[in-house]
């Protein structure tokens, strides 16, 4: 794949990385919507692909395949042998073949769906001049010294690995690959090859916060401190806290598969290292400022669309414009339409805030926002508390109907290992409501072995929506009970 980042474009074609942790039907959605003509697969996936291709229409033709045979996957069976290999295809080329350079720098060079966590995948275009513009600005912002040794923890697949297998190529970085990402391997991955730098969402952070002490301690005493970079999602100040006591060091960044890769970081300021540990890791989960290829970020009113104030609490619809802005949705330009307006402003759909210093703070996707009885309560806020409880493991938190107030707050939880049985829902709820507003606190608390993820690693929202919706409105004076999921209303 990080081969693929490079002959691809340099071939003239546009890259598309398929989540292979997708299902064989949305695989066939979109190889028919992207017209595609080539598929590299590996053995573990070539089955995936076999049963996408029956599900694609007669009238669609199947792409050619090629093999890429991995020494640490089962030698080739009768079936991939019949098949082209990838070294097989690389030996027929032409030594001589002068790279297909792009007519304009506002060509394709990727095509990239969205993970669909709010709805339907939308095939995002991207120009060179975006993911040029990205792969520097983040050596530069993340201040990436010459011939560092970068852990993929993050998909290549997954935003094309926010831009970093070309940032890796431009100051010689060595490349470690895992075919399973866990605590140990991470871990053991860290200790053996002195790893310097590392991407990936917060729900990585949380599984390395939460390791085994036979995991962290494969790391070697005195180690340099492993430079972090998080995004995908507001990361939680207290996983914050305790993955910096481990020995990272995580910067934080706000992007959208729409922009390419991050394109908001929270600069850290000297005189920040000065103040509490909570109070540091409040300021680091903010989202931040504009890196220097994003020539604008601004937070709206969703009416007017003016800016709202500089105050830290009046929330409005964050919106951005720039270079690595994606060059719109793949055949369909109503959505296209919808999402870039205003002479060229991005409208992400996330809700968020602007501090006085002119730092970002995201709130919540427009639709996760729980209106309770006139009062809007960000979900993000509500997860941010729950996750500084010491037994809380993962949090979501959704609207579940409310007979008096319209919405209320229900949160969805699973437990760190060895926790169940040693917590209560009412518990969690009392927790919660001597650390915010009453009005913020969940009056409904499920909890779960593991909650539902998208294949990309982020919590789907809608699946415990549903849930919560099937589960009724929560009424006045409903005593503290507690059913067979573990849920406990109050």
């Amino acid at each position: 794949m990080y081969e693929m980042h490079f002959g691809v474009p340099m071939s003239g074609a546009v890259l598309n990385t398929i989540n292979t942790r997708l299902d064989a039907r949305t695989v066939a959605v979109l190889l028919q919507h992207s017209g595609s003509k080539l598929v590299f697969v590996d053995q573990t996936t070539l089955q995936l692909i076999r049963d996408a291709f029956r599900l694609l229409p007669s009238e669609h033709p199947a792409p050619h395949v090629i093999v890429v045979e991995d020494p640490h996957d089962a030698p080739p069976n009768a079936e991939t042998l019949t098949l082209t290999t990838y070294e097989r295809l690389l030996e027929t080329g032409d030594p001589d073949f002068e790279w297909v350079r792009p007519v304009s720098e506002w060509d394709p060079i990727v095509l990239n769906y969205t993970s669909g966590t709010t709805s339907s995948p939308k095939g995002v275009v991207q120009c060179h001049r975006a993911t040029y513009l990205i792969a520097l600005d983040w050596l530069v912002e993340w201040t990436v010294p010459p011939r560092p040794t970068y852990l993929w923890t993050l998909s290549m697949f997954h935003g094309n690995g926010w831009c970093f297998p070309w940032g890796m190529a431009v100051v010689g970085g060595a490349n470690v690959c895992l075919t399973r990402v866990t605590a140990a391997t991470v871990y053991a991955a860290i200790a053996r090859h002195g790893v310097t730098h590392l991407c990936g969402a917060p729900v990585v952070l949380n599984m390395l916060a939460h390791a085994s002490d036979a995991a962290r301690k494969a790391l070697p005493p005195g180690m340099k401190k492993v430079q972090v970079l998080t995004g995908g999602a507001p990361p939680p100040a207290a996983v914050l806290q305790r993955v910096e006591k481990l020995g990272f060091e995580v910067s934080h960044g706000y992007g959208l598969t729409e922009t390419a890769a991050l394109v908001v970081s929270c600069s850290w300021k000297p005189e920040w290292d000065e103040l509490p540990e909570s109070e540091r890791a409040r300021l680091k989960a903010r989202q931040g400022v504009r890196i220097p290829s994003l020539a604008e970020v601004d937070v709206v009113d969703a009416e007017t669309r003016r800016s709202v104030p500089r105050d830290g609490v009046t929330t409005g619809e964050i919106v951005l414009r720039g270079g690595s802005v994606m060059l719109g949705y793949l055949h369909d330009e109503e959505a296209t339409r919808a999402a870039i307006r205003d002479d060229g402003w991005f409208y992400t759909g996330d809700v968020g805030v602007m501090h006085p210093d002119g730092y970002l703070e995201i709130r919540d996707r427009s639709k996760d926002v729980i209106i309770s009885a006139g009062e809007n309560i960000s979900s993000v806020e509500v997860e941010s508390v729950l996750y500084g409880h010491p037994a809380v493991n993962e949090a979501a938190v959704v609207a579940r109907p409310d007979e008096l107030r319209g919405e209320a707050p229900c949160a969805f939880l699973s437990l760190k290992d060895g926790a169940a049985g040693t917590v209560t829902a009412s518990d969690i709820i009392a927790w919660c409501r001597e650390r915010m507003p009453r009005y913020m606190a969940p009056r409904t608390v499920v909890f779960r072995a593991e909650l539902p993820k998208t294949s990309t690693g982020k919590i789907q929202k809608y699946v415990l929506r549903n849930i919560a919706n099937e589960m009724g409105p929560t009424r006045r004076g409903t005593p503290t009970t507690t059913n067979g999921s573990g849920s406990s209303k109050m």
